[in-house]
């Protein structure tokens, strides 16, 4: 039998990976307007859920939690392997350099005022005003130039360029940029910012709290000096952290934080006080217990989103995107914020703003009457989503702010229907409004639980 020639030509679609199984994928949430639903977790800028693989790798190593670097028994030297085994994962995951350090910290807030404290006497810093506020403050002790928002990737390079060209006198210089807005979700030329760093004498950290989740990070490709990301936005539960790069700046600064396991030998002086030689790799960094756990739950998910593949989960992240704008494409009243345009490479982050609602009472009743959880706010982004609005906001007749925007992101957890269920509500919501009353309370908008059901 013949095969049709409709059947030839037609384009050969490969099935998008599923979703990765993550915690908290069947809880069901109640609805103001009665009964439960599922909940649809797309607030994955802020926190990602853990993957069940990493939880369950997590709760193999639990009955075997010891203390580290510091005992003798099998269950210390088993920790103790385990937390540096978890270094080297992470090292790998990233493509680090011979002789780069990774440390292990809280977050990548904490790991960027790590790399601030380290810096050399009379630094400058240089950061673009759309940064996250973890990148965008710690360097209150440096000389900081704040760069102008670019509306292109390539009017950032060429801005950057200018700032470096400009600084004088030569001195220690670095430069922070994120890798993705978690803001926009738009990507950043990073390695052509890192190239114009370099050729004007100055280091770069990436902020790479929004990419690594979404896209392989190579320090060594990229070519930046450091790297920075959370776990918690990994697919790791809270509480950890990593600073990954160049050891020189690190080994010769003093240790972050001063206690046991960043000394080497501590001796009374001779003044009365006393006398201490510190280590000179991470450990100089990471006094104290370490968080074991924490280091044990990144290299997990490092290993599964390696294993997984970072092609096919963007890939599907990239469809999630494209059904939403699409979705809402022909709803006026949705304005989404980009800097960079709206075919510019992005990760799975839309940020956008609704005219006639404020931006809280809109995601007030997401959440209450569709079980969605989006976040509304600034997104510790001020500058940036300050001038994206351009004063304009949502609307003033709802409650809560006036002058923030909605944000829904999404990762590999993310399953169609979610995103789905949220254009449906948006276009809902829109057309007809609440369903029910709200009312401000402590700043939030939420359910005005004493009203009459409409």
């Amino acid at each position: 039998m013949s095969v049709p020639t409709a059947a030839v030509d037609r384009p050969v679609r490969v099935p998008l990976p599923a979703p990765l199984p993550v915690l908290g994928r069947d809880v069901t949430v109640p609805l103001v307007t009665g009964g439960e639903i599922t909940y649809a977790a797309l607030d994955y800028a802020a926190s990602a859920p853990a993957l069940q693989r990493v939880w369950d790798d997590v709760a193999a190593y639990a009955p075997y939690y010891g203390s580290v670097h510091r005992g003798a028994g099998y269950l210390s030297q088993l920790s103790t392997d385990l937390f540096e085994n978890a270094r080297r994962t992470v090292a790998e995951f990233l493509d680090c350099r011979t002789g780069d350090q990774v440390l292990f910290t809280r977050s990548t807030t904490d790991s960027l005022n790590l790399l601030a404290a380290a810096l050399p006497d009379d630094c400058e810093v240089f950061v673009f005003e759309t940064e996250h506020h973890a990148s965008l403050l710690p360097w209150r002790g440096a000389r900081v130039t704040c760069l102008d928002a670019p509306d292109s990737p390539r009017r950032a390079v060429t801005a950057l360029e200018r700032a470096l060209a400009d600084r004088a006198p030569y001195g220690p210089a670095l430069v922070c940029v994120t890798g993705a807005s978690n803001v926009t979700g738009e990507l950043w030329p990073v390695r052509e910012l890192a190239a114009a760093a370099h050729a004007h004498g100055a280091r770069i950290v990436l902020d790479a709290a929004q990419l690594a989740p979404h896209h392989a990070v190579s320090v060594r490709d990229l070519d930046v000096d450091w790297v920075a990301f959370s776990g918690h936005k990994l697919y790791a539960p809270f509480g950890s952290g990593v600073l990954a790069g160049r050891a020189d700046w690190l080994r010769a600064a003093e240790p972050y934080l001063a206690g046991g396991g960043a000394s080497r030998k501590v001796t009374r002086g001779t003044d009365g006080g006393v006398d201490v030689e510190w280590h000179e790799g991470a450990a100089r960094h990471e006094a104290g217990s370490p968080n074991v756990i924490g280091a044990y739950a990144i290299a997990s998910a490092c290993k599964a989103l390696t294993e997984a593949g970072f092609e096919g989960l963007a890939e599907r992240e990239e469809a999630l995107v494209r059904a939403v704008r699409e979705g809402l494409a022909d709803v006026p009243e949705v304005r989404f914020l980009s800097l960079f345009g709206d075919d510019a490479p992005r990760v799975g982050v839309l940020s956008f703003v609704v005219e006639g609602w404020t931006s809280s009472h809109f995601a007030a009743a997401l959440s209450a009457e569709y079980g969605i959880g989006v976040r509304d706010g600034l997104f510790c982004a001020h500058p940036l989503v300050r001038r994206l609005l351009g004063g304009e906001a949502g609307g003033r007749d709802g409650c809560g702010a006036a002058d923030n925007a909605i944000r829904v992101s999404f990762g590999a957890g993310t399953p169609d229907e979610h995103v789905e269920r949220f254009v449906r509500a948006v276009r809902e919501l829109v057309r007809d409004g609440a369903r029910w009353a709200y009312r401000t309370v402590d700043g939030r908008c939420v359910p005005d639980t004493s009203a009459a059901r409409p």
